[in-house]
């Protein structure tokens, strides 16, 4: 039940914008969406053992969640809503993820990968993680998914695969949630992509890989990108990392976005922004110094950078954490 403090007011319920804790039952099983209906999220236990910051925007609903090393993790879900898994960080000391349709999986590192769990599908996880795990959670409604097809569009289960296109359109998507500010034809569009990517056949997706379509291969994207993890808070020269993937400066420029869908520099902004919503959710240090964590010198310009991405202050994240 809510506490006087925390039932929504009509104001609240403006364009169906909805954000943080204010809208969560004890256990997050469930959070106010549009018109005040009530949709299931991801079952986490123990509780307590993951920060779960969410967003609810035109029907549209996203989940950050920050959980720190420890023994074992469980994570549970069967809706009539689609979910799409971001596995932002993450490395397993042990676990397993299950969905209907598909066969298990014990993969260790989850890291930049995605799992796509369709409506009425059982979707069973548990980890022990070996690194802090940061994950972020798409609900998607059927009838805007399909809508955006004028046609009976299949989804099957997939789990930890690799689609640039997917990832950066769902990054978009979830941006567009916390933010609650976007065009109707925007939101549409992005819609409208991952409805088409997400219900491509396997066959269809080896086709088209990244490779085929002049982007960077696997391994020039996991070297490129495990050098910006490692340097987040750095200053990363657009040299070094062409050097790393064997490519001209040029060339390497042009790869990378057609991988990521952003140039290499608002890649890494976003990768800093990541970090610090992680370092915030935690709690253990202030505004100022992650922001210096992070490698911005001025808390002025931190707030710049992370409002620009989130649509929010480092404060006012900070705040809505459950």
């Amino acid at each position: 039940m809510y506490s006087p403090s925390e039932i929504p007011t009509e104001a609240d319920r403006v364009e169906g914008h909805l954000r943080g804790r204010e809208w969560r039952p004890s256990f997050g099983s469930s959070f106010l969406v549009e018109r005040g209906i009530f949709a299931p999220t991801v079952q986490i236990s123990p509780i307590g053992a993951a920060t779960r910051h969410s967003a609810g925007w035109q029907g549209l609903t996203a989940e950050s969640i920050y959980a720190p090393v420890q023994k074992r993790i469980e994570c549970q879900y069967s809706a009539a809503f689609h979910l799409l898994v971001m596995y932002v960080d993450g490395i397993r000391r042990d676990g397993e993820t299950s969905i209907d349709g598909v066969a298990p999986s014990r993969l260790r590192n989850v890291a930049n990968k995605l799992t796509f769990v369709p409506a009425n599908h059982t979707y069973d996880e548990w980890h022990e993680a070996r690194t802090p795990m940061r994950i972020s959670y798409l609900y998607l409604d059927p009838a805007k998914l399909d809508g955006s097809r004028n046609e009976d569009t299949v989804y099957a289960p997939k789990a930890f695969f690799d689609d640039s296109v997917v990832w950066n359109t769902a990054t978009k998507l979830k941006s567009v949630i916390e933010s609650g500010k976007a065009a109707h034809s925007y939101v549409d569009a992005l819609i409208d992509v991952l409805s088409h990517e997400l219900s491509r056949s396997d066959k269809e997706l080896s086709r088209n890989s990244p490779v085929s379509r002049g982007g960077l291969a696997s391994w020039q994207m996991r070297i490129v990108t495990q050098h910006i993890e490692e340097h987040v808070g750095e200053q990363i020269s657009l040299s070094a990392l062409a050097k790393l993937a064997r490519l001209s400066q040029a060339h390497f420029c042009r790869a990378f976005k057609q991988s990521f869908g952003v140039p290499p520099h608002e890649y890494h902004v976003q990768r800093r922004i990541e970090k610090a919503k992680a370092l915030l959710a935690e709690r253990n240090a202030s505004v100022t110094d992650v922001g210096f964590a992070v490698g911005y010198s001025h808390t002025s310009s931190f707030s710049v950078a992370f409002r620009k991405i989130t649509g929010r202050s480092p404060r006012e994240f900070r705040r809505d954490f459950s």
